[in-house]
């Protein structure tokens, strides 16, 4: 039985390991979260809506946010199971160790999947002013502000993935907070936080 798209986050019972990124096949992300989940690993693979029209007829599709990832959190200690599952190239990571990804960034990413219909996949944005959602469905939540013609959007980014998506906010809720990206170049955004993307 496959998976609907709603349960492609199983929060399994189990300690609070951290969260750790795998890289996969192009386009088995589903099918290995599925297979993952069903080994009894905690799997989260965000997902967003786009419309594609084909000959016939148009179609909604829900495809990964982070195209080739899965996330899962903890099992290091069974990483021969998960290696050997189907689709599956490796853990991202550096020096033949997985790199665990802070908490904060996947619960952003797991807020607005749940919290907002508008998000997809953004190019990868390292550096720029920060902004804070001050209220919402969305409130606490930070990332870079950006603008595109008329509509402000809050830029998310998995820094060891370098990968970002982004979600429409309305600007009067966001705030500016004087956090910066560990390691940002100056200059890369311009200094205003509106800047146009």
């Amino acid at each position: 039985m496959r998976p609907r798209e709603d349960e492609l986050s199983n929060r399994a019972a189990g300690p609070n390991i951290g969260w750790y990124a795998l890289y996969t096949r192009h386009q088995h992300e589903k099918a290995i979260a599925w297979i993952l989940s069903n080994k009894g690993f905690e799997t989260f693979l965000p997902l967003y809506t786009v419309a594609h029209r084909w000959k016939d007829r148009p179609k909604q599709l829900s495809l990964p946010l982070f195209p080739c990832y899965v996330f899962i959190r903890g099992g290091v200690d069974r990483r021969l199971d998960i290696l050997t599952t189907p689709g599956i190239h490796s853990f991202v990571g550096s020096a033949g160790l997985p790199s665990v990804i802070p908490e904060a960034e996947i619960e952003a990413v797991r807020q607005v999947v749940e919290r907002s219909a508008r998000v997809e996949p953004h190019p990868f944005l390292k550096c720029g002013d920060w902004v804070r959602v001050k209220a919402g469905p969305l409130e606490g939540i930070e990332g870079i502000l950006v603008r595109k013609k008329n509509l402000y959007r809050l830029v998310l980014s998995v820094e060891l993935l370098d990968k970002s998506i982004v979600v429409e906010v309305d600007v009067s809720m966001v705030e500016r907070v004087s956090r910066r990206i560990a390691g940002a170049a100056a200059g890369w955004l311009p200094a205003n936080v509106f800047a146009r993307v």
